[in-house]
């Protein structure tokens, strides 16, 4: 679970990996909101999809080499199985995050460029051999979520757009 609450979302564009248009404004979150300790497997996504379109292959590496669409539905039918087997509350759905969830979590509480020392708890650029690791192996975050810098490219809910200017609540693009 991940706790409602405000932060500052985005980065200034001069920041490696960062672009003119993340510009850094408050974000709150009104409602707290589940998320995976980690990105979804291989051995998840093939267990339910009957499929493994990943690159580098690995039962406890992420799942990637999918397309948007592949990842929703994914979601939906992950929704369907706990659905019908009674383990998802009324009304919950399984989804992708929006793009300030998955920062909020990313960040876990913190003001920082990264939520801890970035080799301890990402596969990045200079330690990665240019190639996806099994999840986990790096440090989590203050609020127990592994690979949430690195590793992988991660799909969000929401659209690809400009970062407002200005103080946003739930934003969803």
């Amino acid at each position: 679970s991940v706790p409602a609450g405000t932060f500052i979302m985005g980065s200034l564009c001069y920041e490696y990996g960062h672009r003119e248009d993340e510009t850094e404004h408050p974000v709150t979150l009104t409602e707290s909101f589940w998320l995976g300790s980690t990105p979804v497997t291989q051995a998840q996504y093939e267990a339910l999809m009957g499929s493994n379109p990943a690159r580098f292959k690995g039962a406890d590496f992420p799942v990637e080499t999918v397309s948007w669409d592949e990842a929703m539905a994914f979601c939906r039918k992950l929704t369907e199985r706990e659905q019908a087997a009674g383990r998802l509350p009324a009304g919950y759905v399984f989804t992708l995050p929006t793009e300030a969830q998955r920062e909020y979590a990313c960040r876990a509480g913190t003001s920082g460029r990264y939520a801890g020392e970035l080799d301890a708890i990402a596969w990045h650029s200079g330690n990665s051999d240019e190639q996806a690791h099994a999840v986990a192996q790096k440090q989590p975050n203050a609020w127990g979520l592994y690979d949430m810098q690195g590793n992988i490219w991660e799909w969000c809910r929401d659209w690809y757009g400009g970062y407002p200017i200005g103080a946003v609540t739930d934003p969803t693009g």
